[in-house]
């Protein structure tokens, strides 16, 4: 490194964000996720081994991927490379393998490829790395946002093993806040700030667990504390502004949240189904989106125990079409309530399910001639609607008669519930049903 270099490193270091430069640099170091680096651990165990295989951590913001990849890099003495996947293509990587090569070949030295936000690299750039990563040219550690199993190309996720990382509990997060405030050569020790218990319990309260949101909230509170030097309340207030975002309207966050909305709307559990519906629209979701998956329950999970509970689901959406948001939270709001407490029923849904089946299955039968349409003389003559049983002019509106194809004939598919509207609804089907059964048996 020349003279330049070091001195912008040394510029950058001392001018980094604190939460750059409280980056845990040994394992003992870290905070959290005990579950998988503690002591005792097996990949613990491997770093400390000096046996590391490639790995893909994957956890939301502020958990420490990419503090941990560096530590183990440190701990292994291995070279360590870093890339982003959002500024780096296929040229970098193709630099960083040529480099680690040249290492390994001269030195005997491996090398930590780690490329941040693997999941957004493409196919091609994912394939590019597997060959060095199988033949052990670099040792792959990526971090990820998201779901590895949907992000990463299955072959390079064969060869590596995921970690998952949780988001830091509200203690760990003051452990971290308190550990930058005594630490004077890295944080802000040299400056004796205090801060009151209230303030501690805010500021982790509103990192919901991402320590970079604390550390850099943390400092930008210290540059308007008073002659007392104690950070209060209300100056972490005033510098967060808002809760950290850990909530992403297009990842994993977004499809947990409706999974949970749909299964406590199906629990009858309101309370737990209006915190989820808030927290997807809150978080900017597409309220259309809820809303048309709110219409999917309204059939999928109550259906006819309910059938006020379609028609409620449509005046929703229409609603939030034509008002918008946020005043449209509300009719999501109210359509919420009523599906989680209207009874429920799936019985549409196992019907449609095992019908859908029998169609995909089994032999697709003509439809039977006395069910066909005759508009010509023609077809009159060939038989096509013969013998069918004009059922109004039979007492009750209801005659038996075969409607299945032949293959099918006697098949059951709808089975009410007898919850709610479906109990009315199976008094008539059995009532059709002996219907039915005497006429064919005169037949």
């Amino acid at each position: 490194m020349d003279l330049f270099e070091a001195n912008k490193a040394e510029q950058l270091s001392s001018r980094a964000p604190l939460a750059t430069r409280m980056r845990p640099r040994t394992i003992d170091e870290l905070v959290g996720q005990e579950h998988v680096i503690g002591p005792g651990t097996l990949l613990r165990k491997a770093i400390e081994a000096d046996r590391l295989s490639s790995l893909i951590l994957w956890g939301p913001p502020g958990t420490g991927k990419t503090t941990t990849a560096r530590v183990i890099a440190n701990t292994t003495k291995a070279d360590f490379i870093a890339l982003s996947a959002v500024t780096s293509g296929v040229a970098d990587l193709r630099k960083a393998i040529a480099q680690a090569s040249d290492r390994l070949g001269m030195h005997g030295t491996r090398t930590v490829l780690f490329i941040d936000e693997i999941h957004r690299f493409n196919k091609a750039q994912q394939d590019a790395i597997l060959p060095h990563v199988e033949d052990g040219t670099v040792i792959l550690i990526g971090a990820t946002t998201e779901n590895p199993s949907f992000e990463v190309n299955a072959p390079l996720l064969s060869r590596s093993r995921v970690i998952t990382l949780n988001s830091l509990t509200d203690e760990n997060i003051k452990t971290i806040v308190q550990r930058a405030l005594v630490d004077e050569e890295r944080g802000l020790g040299s400056q004796q700030f205090a801060i009151t218990d209230e303030a501690l319990d805010l500021l982790a309260n509103l990192a919901n667990g991402d320590a970079r949101f604390a550390l850099n909230t943390l400092e930008f509170a210290a540059t308007g504390i008073g002659e007392d030097k104690t950070i209060t309340p209300e100056l972490v207030q005033q510098a967060a502004q808002r809760r950290a975002a850990t909530y992403d309207k297009t990842g994993d966050d977004h499809f947990d949240a409706i999974s949970a909305l749909h299964k406590t709307l199906r629990g009858s559990d309101p309370d737990a189904a209006l915190y989820w519906l808030a927290r997807m629209l809150e978080r900017g979701d597409d309220p259309l989106y809820v809303a048309r998956r709110l219409i999917r329950f309204a059939s999928e999970d109550v259906g006819l125990a309910d059938p006020a509970a379609l028609q409620l689901a449509m005046a929703a959406q229409q609603a939030v079409h034509f008002i918008g948001m946020p005043e449209g939270s509300l009719a999501l709001a109210e359509l919420t309530v009523y599906l989680a407490l209207a009874p429920k029923s799936n019985a549409l849904y196992a019907a449609y399910g095992e019908v859908r089946g029998d169609v995909e299955k089994t032999r697709n039968d003509p439809v039977p001639m006395h069910l066909r349409n005759a508009p010509t003389s023609f077809m009159k003559a060939e038989g096509f609607g013969k013998g069918y049983k004009y059922a109004h002019d039979y007492e009750g509106g209801v005659i038996g008669q075969v409607n299945l194809p032949d293959n099918l004939k006697g098949r059951r598919y709808y089975h009410p519930t007898g919850r709610g509207f479906e109990k009315e609804l199976d008094r008539r089907l059995q009532n059709v049903l002996e219907i039915y059964k005497k006429t064919l048996e005169k037949d």
